[in-house]
């Protein structure tokens, strides 16, 4: 019997608030432990929460930029549980009454062609504390209570069983991340775990309408990490069912250093969590005048951004794709087709030396000293003939590091190339002249011979000649005898 995998993914998206959901308290990351709180985040008794505005129309942002359906009203809940990380007993979430519904994203399928994977809910809540277990001298045996991160302010989005495969899962992951970092409401960290998810993953027989016993696998923060686990946990249901057992519904953790899920608890259902209405906070209202405001100041998403690049630019996909990932990126390239007028130039320029030397000094785009002016300008010198592609490689890493024009660069190294075909000639000639026994063999039918005398002229002039007029030059002289 054939199975198929159904996936779902609850994704958490700290947003990029100077101060908590409910409290003034900073959101800053790495400060020293329990410096962030006041009583509020605390839960102290008598202490009120305040909703952040910003909060709201962050997740707003994240909402229509999905195609959600925005609630006129939403409540927030009390999640009752216990666990030291939570200070009030309880996380203020929203549970019946959510901001928005029904939404979706789409992503590249596992058979090619877009699939459209359907949003559930996206609803506010605060996030937990962190728990550090025998991370600090001398401490092995002790766990440590970080509350900084308690009351910061996340967008939860669930998605429907709509994903089929672990390749799937990661598009949809990444498609998400890429919004919501366009949007400038969350900055996309996983390794700092601003942005997290937790995949709900069951099997079924192929062609049944029914679903499985589904397992949830928690707080997976890499795209890596969320294919290797999703992988792992389709085999190993399937491997249940066919030994004759059955697949228990619980919460697993993914051991990255063995590849496995590990069960850790049994899967808690809504009533365990005991929500009801949080007295303390009235009912979010949102009007259709602030919908309306925010939808308005959304910029272009990368889907849109990718399309236009493929038919505005003659872009194949896969450039769009890559120049289109960072907002920023894409600025910077468009900035520079726009001085030089050459799109695929400009992208493979932007995709090969400029990504390549961000990654070696690990910069982002907005701090790179090279301008979208810049390379523009070298690529004109390259295609008026000023300068070789190969020599403008070195160019425009100086420039890079420099921050010098490359027009300058070119000039005070005197790096024009040597197009003149009277002075190349006679190097030809001396080339060709200082290695006859080579030339003999060209003649004799050894073509390949000529990439050997082209390297010849191009060493002489240390990589300043034109090499299209020095082939044409060497394959004239070779051939003259």
């Amino acid at each position: 019997m054939g199975y198929e995998a159904v996936i779902g993914l609850e994704v958490h998206a700290q947003l990029l608030t100077e101060s908590k959901l409910f409290c003034r308290c900073s959101t800053r990351f790495g400060s020293e432990p329990n410096t962030q709180v006041c009583p509020v985040c605390l839960g102290m008794p008598g202490s009120l929460p305040v909703l952040n505005a910003r909060a709201v129309e962050y997740a707003l942002r994240m909402a229509l930029a999905v195609g959600c359906r925005i609630n006129p009203a939403s409540v927030f809940a009390r999640k009752n549980y216990f666990y030291p990380d939570l200070p009030k007993g309880y996380q203020i979430s929203q549970y019946e009454q959510p901001l928005a519904e029904a939404g979706h994203v789409e992503i590249e399928a596992e058979g090619g062609g877009l699939k459209k994977v359907g949003i559930t809910r996206i609803h506010m809540e605060e996030d937990a504390g962190k728990l550090l277990h025998g991370e600090a001298a001398g401490s092995d045996t002790s766990s440590f209570v970080d509350l900084n991160r308690t009351g910061v302010p996340l967008i939860e989005i669930v998605s429907e069983p709509d994903i089929s495969s672990p390749a799937e899962a990661a598009a949809y992951l990444k498609e998400l991340r890429d919004i919501l970092v366009y949007l400038e409401i969350c900055d996309g960290n996983m390794e700092e775990g601003s942005f997290r998810c937790d995949a709900n993953v069951s099997v079924r027989p192929e062609g049944s309408a029914g679903l499985g016993t589904k397992t949830e696998l928690k707080n997976l923060n890499s795209f890596k990490f969320i294919k290797d686990a999703v992988a792992y946990e389709i085999e190993r249901q399937i491997e249940v069912i066919e030994d004759g057992g059955r697949v228990v519904q619980e919460t697993r953790l993914f051991d990255v250093s063995r590849g496995v899920t590990v069960s850790m608890r049994s899967k808690e259902q809504a009533h365990d969590y005991r929500y009801f209405p949080d007295p303390d906070l009235l009912p979010l209202a949102v009007g259709d005048a602030m919908v309306d405001e925010v939808r308005s100041s959304l910029p272009e998403l990368p889907a849109d951004k990718r399309r236009r690049f493929v038919e505005q630019y003659s872009l194949p996909a896969y450039d769009a794709s890559v120049l289109a990932s960072q907002r920023q990126l894409a600025d910077w390239y468009e900035a520079c087709v726009k001085l030089c007028g050459e799109p695929k130039l400009a992208s493979n320029w932007v995709m090969g030396e400029l990504l390549r030397l961000l990654k070696e000094e690990n910069l982002s785009i907005t701090d790179a000293p090279a301008t979208p002016r810049m390379l523009a300008e070298l690529i004109g010198l390259v295609k008026n003939g000023t300068i070789s592609g190969k020599i403008a490689k070195g160019v425009f890493e100086e420039a890079f590091r420099t921050g010098r024009s490359p027009k300058a660069i070119v000039e005070s190294r005197g790096l024009t190339q040597i197009s003149d075909e009277a002075d190349l000639e006679r190097i030809v000639d001396e080339a060709v002249k200082a290695d006859p026994e080579s030339a003999a063999r060209y003649r004799a039918g050894k073509t390949k011979l000529l990439g050997y005398f082209v390297g010849q002229v191009m060493k002489a002039t240390r990589g300043r000649a034109n090499p299209q007029v020095v082939n044409r030059l060497v394959k004239r002289r070779l051939e003259e005898d």
